[in-house]
């Protein structure tokens, strides 16, 4: 558990894990410097190194970081090697795209399943997960020992539907619906609102 790093910090390090993973291993980057890391990504080099500082993993004066151990201590941070399961509650758009999206298991996520209140939906598979009816919920969390969830529903049923999954044992919830939900202070939720990001990114043209 990583709890006493900013939060800006946290949303960092993935980005860090990603870029040092796509780098070839050629011999090229045995050693990768914060500064050529900020230069890749578009950040400050001194904001990179107070990042990479909350792994643990040091870096060599004029040398710079050793790859693999920097790539080490970033999984062993963002707990990638502690295999978590997930699960998906909304099969639409959204949800299927989600379903059928393989990146997760790169940070040790397992997505399990979804729930679906669609009849047309429920017993059908989406990228080889099967939709389960919302009836089904609480004991299909707690079969696939879920400690994560995704929200892909209407905004009118995020926040009854946060309440079912906390009351099925989920620690933590990303919710894509357009409305804040909210959780008690032992369940971490993450709101991203889609439409409202891409207007902020608009309003910068």
């Amino acid at each position: 558990m990583n709890r006493d790093i900013p939060e800006f910090s946290l949303q960092r390090m993935p980005i860090y894990l990603n870029f040092l993973r796509t780098l070839p291993d050629d011999g090229t980057y045995n050693y990768i410097s914060s500064g050529a890391i900020a230069q890749a990504l578009g950040l400050g080099e001194v904001l990179v190194r107070k990042d990479l500082a909350y792994t643990g993993c040091a870096g060599r004066p004029k040398v710079g970081y050793p790859r693999v151990e920097l790539i080490a201590a970033l999984e062993k941070f963002l707990c990638v090697n502690d295999s978590k399961c997930a699960v998906i509650v909304g099969a639409g758009g959204l949800g299927s795209a989600l379903l059928s999206y393989g990146g997760f298991t790169n940070y040790g996520i397992e997505l399990s399943c979804a729930f679906d209140n669609d009849p047309k939906k429920i017993g059908t598979y989406i990228g080889g997960k099967p939709v389960l009816p919302m009836d089904e919920l609480n004991e299909g969390c707690k079969k696939y020992g879920a400690v994560l969830a995704i929200i892909a529903v209407p905004a009118a049923a995020a926040q009854t539907t946060a309440e079912l999954l906390i009351k099925a044992g989920i620690k933590a919830i990303l919710n894509f619906a357009p409305v804040q939900i909210t959780a008690g202070d032992d369940v971490k939720v993450i709101n991203i609102d889609v439409a409202a990001n891409l207007a902020i990114l608009a309003s910068m043209l």
